[in-house]
């Protein structure tokens, strides 16, 4: 039994075959999935998917690439599908240095005016966080976003930094880069990450584990990443399944769903 905790089913990479790809996902042993918006389209699509789907989930936000983008049109929508009962936590959210298609600062606000309104709705929160590890840990802290917790989704920064995220009360997604053999980094923080804050995703169609690296990546997949994690802690899959499945559950307060 697998989570897939981040993928985006709601993009055209999938236009043609997501029946087929949620297909092969439970086929695999994925059994639930979190379909992640980022911005207008893929927001709607999310729920239009959750909404066909009772094994998908959404994640509603405004991804820092769009900060740019956001306006009260944009955030009365958002708060209008955020009310959708298969919603669960809202995002992706955070700061992107990488691309820098808004300045700092715009999406410092942006990413602010989210974690509020997750706060107002009592939903935990999903970041996206790229070359910008000390300004999205400042604003988490400084936002004190402890009474809602969340997801460093495909976190890719060091173990000091990971003990200070789950002192925040987030919890650390490990995606297929964990699989990747230069990843050192994220082989040191999935040994060392706590199993009750561990989470795995695909980010399909991003990311792909090996041994499909370079092609597109999809739910079924998530098992590598299980195996991955599962190999370097010296366990065995099931438990890793079991484990980050209940932890998503409960995070997403699905215990009863």
């Amino acid at each position: 039994m697998l989570f897939d905790t981040h993928c985006h089913l709601n993009v055209d990479a999938f236009e043609e075959d997501v029946e087929a790809t949620i297909q092969r996902a439970k086929e695999a042993g994925v059994e639930r999935f979190a379909v992640v918006g980022f911005d207008a389209p893929t927001n709607k699509k999310s729920i239009a998917l959750s909404t066909q789907y009772p094994e998908i989930y959404s994640i509603i936000g405004w991804h820092p690439t769009e900060a740019g983008t956001y306006t009260p049109a944009v955030q009365e929508s958002l708060l209008s599908l955020l009310t959708n009962e298969k919603v669960v936590a809202m995002g992706e959210m955070g700061l992107d240095y990488h691309w820098n298609t808004a300045p700092p600062a715009v999406q410092e606000k942006i990413f602010r005016i989210q974690i509020q309104i997750a706060k107002d709705l009592q939903l935990p929160i999903s970041i996206h966080m790229r070359d910008a590890i000390e300004d999205t840990y400042r604003i988490l802290r400084e936002e004190d976003v402890s009474e809602i917790g969340g997801i460093m989704h495909s976190y890719s920064g060091d173990v000091a930094y990971m003990e200070k995220f789950l002192d925040l009360g987030m919890h650390i997604s490990l995606s297929g880069v964990v699989t990747f053999k230069k990843a050192s980094e994220v082989h040191e923080v999935a040994k060392a990450v706590p199993l009750d804050r561990l989470l795995i995703e695909t980010d399909s169609p991003y990311l792909a584990p090996v041994p499909y690296r370079g092609k597109r990546n999809e739910p079924a997949y998530v098992r590598y990443v299980a195996e991955r994690v599962a190999e370097l802690r010296g366990m065995d899959i099931n438990e890793i399944a079991q484990i980050t499945t209940q932890n998503a559950n409960q995070l997403f307060r699905l215990e009863d769903r």
